[in-house]
């Protein structure tokens, strides 16, 4: 039996990217994008599009009854800073749309499902500095409050009902292909773009404020990497933790100046993100990722500002 795999959410930033990859390797035909907008990217003539809300269960039930999925990557949320905007629709639909995909999964006994999680999950009491998969969890925004439910829910259908659930929790991820969603660490992303377009960048972080990061193509690969591991090496059915590079924007415009040397940085004020980011690891110890489907990143700080400026340029 072929795979045929559903990505729902394939217009963000991470949907765009991977289902790319996964038709490169199990043909166009069987990766199918699903979202509630037409793609406006390289995949919109690629292979099979479906309009799809992860809170239409009837909409959902019709595309898990056309494809009868062996895979299925759920990526549509609402992310950190979006989600403050409107905590209640961002509940709905990272913690709704969830259900709705776990159910159809099971009655469809879909072989695998993939969701992604975040540190998000982790909260102002959580260690800050190599973050251990295990500890307190005591997020202070709805995105990671959905994500830590997210998590345990899972975990339940997998405990529960032997649903094979896998799921990483994402650092911040810079990419250059897809627009950020709406996420804390966004300015990862934008400060490329000002840098060649303006020359400068006025940053909503402050210059000390060190987060994980992930470039995309590693945090794909990652992904993909996790869904292709055997069952039995996996103990881990809430979420991996996930790591890749940490650094400060002030780190960041360093790297920067050594393409642009007259690149200039400064630091806006009294940014609602910034209490976001105040509450989030600084790194991560990804060590059961490492030894139980092992990952390991591949770009570093230097290497990944170097590939998206190159890029950008183009």
């Amino acid at each position: 039996m072929k795979d045929k795999i559903l990505v729902l959410g394939s217009n963000g930033q991470i949907g765009t990217e991977l289902v790319t990859a996964l038709r490169a390797t199990y043909g166009n035909d069987n990766v199918v994008a699903c979202d509630i907008r037409r793609p406006d990217y390289e995949l919109k003539n690629a292979g099979p599009f479906e309009f799809v809300n992860v809170l239409d269960k009837d909409t959902l039930h019709a595309i898990f009854k056309k494809y009868n999925p062996t895979q299925v990557y759920l990526l549509a949320a609402l992310l950190s800073a979006t989600g403050e905007q409107n905590p209640k629709l961002a509940w709905d639909l990272n913690m709704n749309g969830l259900l709705n995909v776990l159910d159809l999964a099971l009655f469809y006994q879909t072989a695998k499902v993939y969701w992604p999680s975040s540190i998000a999950v982790f909260g102002p009491n959580s260690p800050k500095s190599n973050t251990p998969q295990y500890c307190t969890m005591d997020p202070n925004t709805i995105y990671g409050i959905s994500k830590l439910a997210g998590e345990r829910w899972c975990e339940y259908y997998h405990e529960k009902y032997g649903l094979d659930v896998r799921s990483i929790r994402y650092p911040g991820l810079i990419s250059w292909k897809a627009a950020p969603g709406g996420g804390t660490t966004d300015y990862a992303i934008h400060i490329f773009h000002d840098a060649l377009r303006k020359g400068s960048y006025s940053s909503f972080l402050s210059a000390e404020t060190e987060l994980p990061m992930m470039y995309m193509d590693d945090a794909i690969r990652g992904t993909i990497e996790l869904m292709d591991a055997p069952a039995d090496q996996l103990s881990i059915r809430s979420s991996y933790n996930f790591g890749g590079v940490s650094f400060t924007p002030e780190v960041l415009a360093a790297e920067i100046r050594k393409h642009i040397p007259d690149f200039k940085l400064t630091y806006a004020e009294n940014d609602p993100r910034q209490q976001i980011a105040d509450s989030w690891p600084k790194s991560i110890d990804d060590s059961f990722a490492r030894k139980e489907w092992g990952w390991k990143p591949e770009f570093d700080i230097a290497k990944l500002t170097s590939d998206m400026l190159m890029n950008l340029k183009k």
